[in-house]
């Protein structure tokens, strides 16, 4: 039905996405530039599609999904590995087994994203909180 590459190609994808994703909730929470209005990440989303930055960014990933579609039939086609774009410009990966252990990090780190996100946002629609204003002023939901 579907090669395990496939859905190993989508995990990564989407964890990278996902990883991006927590780090853009957190720092949205202390830094605003000074040309938009300071809001919550949830609410922020809903403001920039209202006002059409929705169809700028379906625009640009649609953009970028046209190199994943070439990775991906490279994939399949057994050139490369995947998520493997060959990209390592400090040269952390030096040898064999410290690229094994920076793909499993990788990975680890993705799957626990993909959950963190999506706490983060249904955290925010029950309390109406950011995550820390509600480390630091809990509201309980009884």
């Amino acid at each position: 039905v579907f090669d395990l590459r496939v859905l190993r190609e989508a995990e990564l994808k989407h964890g990278r996405f996902a990883m991006l994703a927590v780090l853009g909730f957190i720092v949205q929470e202390f830094y605003t530039f000074p040309f938009f209005p300071k809001m919550a990440p949830v609410d922020a989303h809903d403001y920039f599609v209202t006002q059409g930055g929705g169809s700028q960014i379906i625009f640009w990933i649609s953009f970028v999904e046209l190199f994943g579609v070439v990775a991906l039939f490279e994939t399949l086609q057994g050139k490369r590995e995947p998520g493997d774009f060959a990209f390592d410009p400090l040269g952390l990966a030096k040898d064999e087994a410290t690229l094994e252990r920076y793909r499993l990090a990788e990975i680890k780190h993705s799957r626990l994203a993909m959950i963190a996100i999506g706490g983060f946002i249904h955290q925010y629609w029950v309390t109406k909180q950011t995550v820390f204003e509600q480390l630091g002023n809990f509201k309980s939901l009884s």
